[in-house]
């Protein structure tokens, strides 16, 4: 990257930037372990990296960036402030969390296709749990208005909208480029966007099978290439420090999904690039895991009332013998073990926990109530 904002500031772990005025402020946690201090001096584009890497541990620090301004480093935000001698901005409040949830507070996260389902879900629990949030998506509004909407339930900045399209290179790292020049780092990215349209082999376009592959698979490639990329520039200097990438895969990414051939072979797909991806950038700090819910019947994929697949199994006659909406919602309750659908709050469990244990990359995380067990 030839931006040196875009360049330097994912080494920088911490709030906030302010490029109209020159200056940039960060300040330190040692519970995380990631603040450096760096001598006095002139950072470029040839020495940035040896000079971030040289020590990484609480200090304190004026840097200057040839064409950028002073980067202030405190090991508090009062310190880094008073250096500054101007309040640039409010730090986020790490919402005060007691059980495993903790483990993404004052963590930066990213989720696209985070303005609703599942992805929204997430995104609230993130923000909830002390996390800030960038809630990538197509829909920008719906993306804002949920921000917005944190911000005033919440008391405090935690979630920062970006317009993306996950099977664009250009986005993806347009994308990225705006996490480094807003908060200088990413800890958790969490590649949710995907799409579903069920068919038959014998009757679905290839333009509808690319569709769902294009989003579910190519863009999990996509987004892991370019936070990979801003990750391990980070992460050279937060020496044993991890980061997460987590890809939503789904029940259908373990057994297949009658006449639902695509979006069964993107999910499939998508663990076999965790697996791949987990073993090239386990090198780089950076941990690679896939979530697999089973069916989320309270979302809008299932319950819209007028395209909602429960409709859709209705007025197709799916369910052998429904007469309504809830006889058929009842009979995908019925196939699962403890008998109710896959919700936010379980998946939020799962990604804590994924986050929270440093001895697994690579893996497969069922969340499907008993309806698939795993040999």
């Amino acid at each position: 990257m030839s931006d040196m904002i875009s360049l330097i500031a994912p080494c920088l772990r911490g709030l906030s930037f302010d490029g109209n005025k020159g200056k940039i402020v960060l300040f330190s946690e040692k519970s995380r372990g990631v603040s450096p201090a760096i001598k006095t001096g002139v950072l470029t584009e040839e020495n940035y990296a040896e000079e971030l890497t040289k020590a990484w541990k609480p200090g304190t620090a004026l840097v200057t960036v040839e064409g950028i301004g002073s980067f202030y480093l405190g090991e508090s935000y009062d310190e880094a402030l008073a250096l500054a001698d101007g309040k640039l901005c409010t730090p986020a409040e790490a919402a005060t969390v007691a059980d495993r949830n903790g483990v993404v507070k004052n963590k930066t996260a990213l989720v696209t296709g985070g303005a609703q389902g599942f992805g929204e879900g997430m995104v609230r629990g993130l923000a909830e749990a002390g996390a800030f949030v960038y809630i990538a998506d197509m829909n920008l509004a719906g993306a804002e208005k949920l921000a917005d909407t944190l911000k005033a339930e919440l008391g405090r900045t935690c979630a920062c909208a970006v317009s993306v399209n996950v099977t664009d290179e250009d986005s993806v790292e347009a994308m990225m480029n705006k996490v480094a020049r807003t908060t200088g780092g990413l800890d958790i990215f969490v590649s949710n966007a995907g799409v579903l349209k069920a068919g038959s082999v014998k009757e679905m376009t290839l333009k509808d099978f690319s569709f769902v592959t294009s989003v579910d698979y190519t863009g999990f490639f996509i987004c892991t290439k370019f936070a990979s990329k801003q990750m391990t520039i980070q992460n050279k200097a937060a020496k044993g420090y991890l980061t997460d990438i987590i890809c939503i895969s789904s029940k259908s990414g373990l057994e297949g999904s009658n006449k639902n051939g695509a979006y069964a072979g993107a999910k499939f797909g998508v663990i076999g690039l965790t697996q791949s991806f987990a073993l090239e950038l386990v090198a780089d700090g950076i941990k690679v895991n896939a979530l697999c819910p089973g069916n989320f019947l309270d979302g809008p994929l299932w319950s819209d009332p007028n395209r909602g697949l429960f409709v859709q199994y209705l007025n197709a006659g799916k369910v052998p013998g429904a007469k309504t909406v809830a006889d058929v919602r009842r009979f995908y309750e019925s196939k699962v073990p403890l008998d109710r659908g896959c919700t936010t709050e379980d998946v939020m469990k799962a990604l804590f926990y994924t986050v929270d244990q440093k001895y697994e990359t690579g893996q497969a995380v069922p969340i499907t109530g008993g309806q698939v067990m795993l040999n």
